[in-house]
């Protein structure tokens, strides 16, 4: 933003400091004077040549002497406050410059840069750990958005190099069988729908572009279950739900796009074909929030690699897409990062943990209503 030059905070300083000094001189000064005119003659001076004569005031300091020493007085505190004034300020504004030049810094894009500035708690320091904070929660989620973007682009390139090749192929054999090649580029269109779909929920959720309304978690739980069933049936999971009315306050879509998302990759990452695999869905409410639990059986986990199922594009333990005979997928590798980013967007927190018998326990706590 352009601004028309102005006088430095230094400078605005010095002068504040300057003119509080000169207006206590001058009253001190003032108070002096009423001091030495309680010692004039008792019956008053009655001329100006009277009143200038040093004779008249006790041990002769009438305004032939008092006015200029007033004056020199008065010059040196001007001078004093000018100079003592524009070191202070300097002093005091120095940790101002540390945090201009880190700002500075980070404007040019320099996000790793840290002011740490030194010594006890005051209100520069304590602008200069917050913004310290910034700058970290900043690099972070740039960090992020960088790897999220490489991610993206990998798997969104996936698709269509295979669409590419498929088309390719079509090309050099127009007269082979169109019947399978349809199908598959049906499939791979599919897949790279879902996908785009996935980053535009998102990056919804990121941006809280919603309304909030009035919601009962344990409605769009039953909601998301319900619609899972056929899907769950014919992996021969089985999907148990119970718990109370749990009253929340946001947006009903994409808290139901979070409950199917934890439901759908509890029954996808389950036990093997053919094992009898289990989904419990709970609800509960209690006066500091609600909870939404989501737990299944499955393999053992490490929690160092629940650590980063909540990360975009992670699918447990392999990061290929799993294909299945059913014609069923691994989903596109965002189901809990989409889960996160809609929680963190309720203001409220996800917790994964793995199961003491195999399998995976996630936890979402949002607000009360």
């Amino acid at each position: 933003m352009d601004r028309a030059p102005g006088l430095s905070v230094r400078l605005k300083l010095t002068l504040s400091y300057t003119g509080f000094l000169m207006l206590a001189g001058t009253l001190v000064l003032g108070v002096v004077w009423v001091f030495l005119l309680r010692y004039s003659p008792a019956d008053g001076i009655d001329s100006l040549r009277e009143l200038l004569n040093p004779g008249v005031f006790i041990g002769g300091w009438g305004p032939r002497v008092f006015l200029p020493a007033a004056m020199l007085v008065m010059a040196f505190l001007l001078v004093f406050g000018l100079v003592g004034g524009w070191f202070l300020a300097g002093r005091m504004l120095a940790p101002l410059a540390q945090i201009t030049d880190a700002t500075r810094r980070a404007s040019g894009g320099s996000l790793a840069h840290r002011i740490r500035l030194p010594g006890r708690r005051d209100e520069f320091r304590e602008l200069a750990d917050s913004f310290d904070a910034m700058l970290a929660r900043l690099e972070s989620h740039v960090a992020e958005q960088r790897r999220f973007a490489a991610n993206a682009s990998h798997e969104l390139r996936t698709p269509l190099a295979i669409t590419q090749t498929f088309l390719d192929v079509a090309r050099r054999n127009p007269d082979g069988d169109t019947g399978d090649l349809v199908e598959r580029l049906h499939a791979v269109n599919s897949r790279a729908i879902d996908l785009t779909e996935a980053l535009l929920v998102l990056s919804r959720a990121d941006q809280r572009s919603f309304t909030p309304e009035r919601i009962d978690l344990s409605l769009l739980a039953e909601e998301a279950t319900e619609t899972l069933l056929p899907f769950a049936g014919r992996r021969g999971v089985t999907i148990e739900t119970s718990g109370d009315v749990a009253p929340t306050i946001g947006s009903p879509t994409l808290l139901l796009q979070l409950t199917t998302n934890l439901v759908h990759n509890a029954i996808v990452h389950n036990l093997p074909d053919g094992a009898a695999g289990t989904v419990l869905v709970r609800t509960g409410a209690a006066p500091e929030g609600v909870t939404l639990t989501v737990e299944n059986t499955g393999e053992r986990l490490t929690a160092g690699l629940v650590a980063t199922l909540a990360e975009p594009f992670q699918r447990g333990t392999e990061r290929a897409r799993a294909r299945r005979a059913d014609g069923d997928h691994a989903g596109v590798g965002l189901g809990l990062a989409i889960v996160r980013s809609i929680t963190e967007a309720h203001d409220g927190t996800l917790a994964l943990e793995p199961r003491a018998g195999g399998g995976l326990r996630a936890t979402v706590r949002l607000p009360a209503g």
